[in-house]
């Protein structure tokens, strides 16, 4: 039994024969496999939509995007249903060329050299590992992406990132972007509508940061951009999961910390969460204020007032122990949050408080929005 080709050796195979070597070598061989780094790159698998893809599968469905978002080939609905499945991407580059193009393969051919030097260029799973610049651009937006998991967005980004040439135009849309985005997150808004939203985005050919911003307040209840009120509700409210509350976190950090701090900012993924008051709190902390209804410190300290980024995790004798010892910890070999999360922005002035409570939760809850509110200005 033969080998199953991967898309991208399917892809190859399909465009490039020995009638068209020199189109190969430019649009193949010097892009995809020019030197050992580009190989990695394009190999590199990373999760999207629940599953692994490798970076070349993933540029092929966005560069895909670009041809059936183009409203001059008129692709009937049925065909871009059937066209955007993953797992026949490379029978759909056939199909398309075959029923839109006249066969004619250069169509796709022409401008995959452009695309690929931009993705290339601008998606780069590794931002997750390094420092997160506190200016807004392509690194916080890679960080969405590959950090958060947003990867409906790469078609769009690719598609700003190839034709819009001004780069502080760039830089404003990729603020936009990450404005719309971040808020959800805050607001736990629903994702399942963003693949058509960032489509449409394309069809009607949003290449300003004004056009998007207008795109994006326009949108229906469920692909709405929230507004100050939804962002304090969020912050006081929302139970998030630990990767887009570490996300929230992460950003704001980012943002406010001074540019002379004496501690450096880690790379997202160097960051692990914790809950300051601890879910186990009836092991040390006392009774609830509420003590007909203790549910409700349980649920409290489910939202963002009560999470922290640290560096590394707290000691398992630590993690459940009452405020002053969490705070201060057992000594050199149990360290606290004060030692756990020196220089981190987002903790100093909880790490003051001689006491931690709903009241204080709350307090940093109102705070982190205000932060937040700053960040991810809207008009």
């Amino acid at each position: 039994m033969g080998v199953r080709l991967t898309t991208a050796e399917l892809l190859k195979n399909y465009f490039f024969n020995r009638d068209n070597l020199d189109e190969y070598k430019k649009n193949w061989v010097e892009i995809f496999e020019k030197d050992d780094d580009a190989k990695i790159y394009w190999d590199t698998e990373i999760e999207a939509g629940r599953i692994k893809k490798s970076m070349i599968d993933i540029f092929f469905d966005a560069y895909f995007q670009m041809f059936l978002q183009n409203k001059k080939y008129s692709i009937s609905t049925e065909d871009k249903i059937a066209y955007n499945r993953l797992d026949r991407l490379a029978k759909s580059y056939q199909d398309f060329i075959n029923n839109y193009c006249n066969g004619d393969k250069s169509v796709v051919i022409s401008d995959m050299a452009t695309y690929a030097n931009a993705f290339y260029k601008v998606f780069r799973p590794e931002a997750c590992d390094t420092t997160m610049p506190a200016a807004m651009g392509i690194d916080r937006i890679n960080v969405i992406i590959f950090g958060l998991k947003t990867t409906t967005i790469i078609p769009y980004v690719l598609y700003v990132a190839t034709n819009v040439s001004d780069q502080n135009e760039l830089k404003e849309i990729y603020r936009v972007l990450e404005t719309y985005i971040m808020r959800r997150i805050v607001t736990h808004a629903s994702t399942k509508n963003y693949n058509n939203l960032f489509l449409s985005l394309i069809a009607n050919e949003v290449l300003t940061a004004d056009r998007l911003y207008e795109e994006l307040e326009n949108q229906e209840a469920t692909t709405y951009m929230p507004d100050n009120d939804d962002l304090r509700n969020g912050f006081h409210n929302s139970y998030l999961v630990n990767l887009q509350t570490r996300g929230i976190l992460y950003f704001i950090e980012s943002a406010i910390r001074p540019a002379n701090s004496a501690t450096a900012l880690l790379g997202f993924n160097n960051y692990s969460l914790e809950h300051m008051m601890p879910k186990k709190w009836r092991n040390n902390w006392g009774e609830s204020p509420d003590k007909d209804n203790p549910r409700a410190r349980d649920n409290k300290l489910l939202t963002l007032g009560n999470l922290a980024i640290i560096p590394q995790t707290l000691n398992s004798a630590i993690r459940d122990s009452n405020w002053e010892t969490k705070k201060n910890g057992k000594g050199d070999s149990k360290p606290g949050l004060c030692k756990c999360a020196a220089g981190i922005c987002t903790m100093n002035d909880a790490l003051q408080k001689s006491e931690w409570n709903e009241a204080e939760i709350e307090s940093r809850a109102e705070w982190l929005y205000e932060q937040a509110r700053d960040l991810w200005k809207t008009k």
